[in-house]
């Protein structure tokens, strides 16, 4: 069950972990200007920091069920605030996200974010965004590793339903690659807006990979029946009962 929300916990949490990350920035910024491998480590460096800050501050436990993926793949998952990025990425290898184009200007969060591999998109010229992202995975320009895409295109609080995107149809035909399903219940804790933080146990789990080369329409289906059902599942776990009309 989750608990009473914390709102004064909930912004010294913030306080903490976004204070730290200028500093996390700077130690492995050396590193991070050789190599990929710098920034990486930096930004899993800094997931765990912000794990054990959400366990110590606010009583979040979060726990990462199924199996993270290692290979090429692509990675289609709910999402419900800041912190199903955080777990997410902090589970794989190689990730890299499909962003707002707007987030490249945010101080080290930006740049580190780049330097991953993050693909930019104009969320206010979608149809030009997708196909930038495709001609990128066509002619190679994209670095290795595990693509990670919300293709509800926005965060959702629990329990608000919104279409699957064609954008992530797009991708997923485009690079001929598995797509791994991942679902989630952080927005009980962690809420998209606002310091009030809840105790509880926050869960993003890696689902059974859907295979290459099915029609569009047939891949988003059994996208989101894989993603919504198990969201659900994951919220009624915790304590979440959705509110009917």
């Amino acid at each position: 069950m989750t608990g009473r929300a914390r709102p004064l916990r909930g912004l010294l949490f913030k306080l903490v972990i976004y204070g730290a990350m200028p500093f996390v920035g700077l130690a492995y910024l050396p590193w991070a200007l050789l190599s990929r491998d710098g920034a990486v480590a930096a930004c899993h460096a800094w997931c765990r920091l912000v794990r054990w800050a959400a366990r110590v501050i606010v009583g979040i436990e979060t726990e990462v069920r199924g199996t993270p993926p290692t290979g090429e793949v692509l990675v289609a998952a709910k999402h419900q605030s800041f912190l199903d990025i955080i777990l997410i990425y902090g589970s794989v290898p190689r990730g890299k996200f499909i962003m707002k184009k707007e987030l490249v200007w945010a101080p080290v969060l930006g740049q580190f974010a780049l330097r991953i591999g993050c693909i930019p998109v104009d969320r206010g010229k979608r149809g030009q965004a997708i196909r930038q992202m495709l001609a990128d995975v066509s002619a190679g320009r994209a670095d290795p590793g595990q693509l990670i895409i919300y293709p509800q295109g926005t965060r959702l609080a629990p329990g608000v339903k919104a279409p699957y995107k064609p954008g992530t149809a797009a991708l997923y035909q485009e690079m001929g690659q598995p797509c791994m399903p991942v679902a989630c219940n952080v927005g009980l804790f962690w809420p998209r807006a606002g310091n009030a933080l809840r105790p509880g146990r926050a869960v993003v789990e890696f689902l059974p990979a859907i295979p290459p080369g099915l029609p569009s329409t047939e891949f988003l289906r059994r996208l989101e029946e894989a993603v919504e059902p198990a969201s659900d599942r994951l919220m009624a776990e915790a304590g979440f009962r959705p509110v009917t009309a």
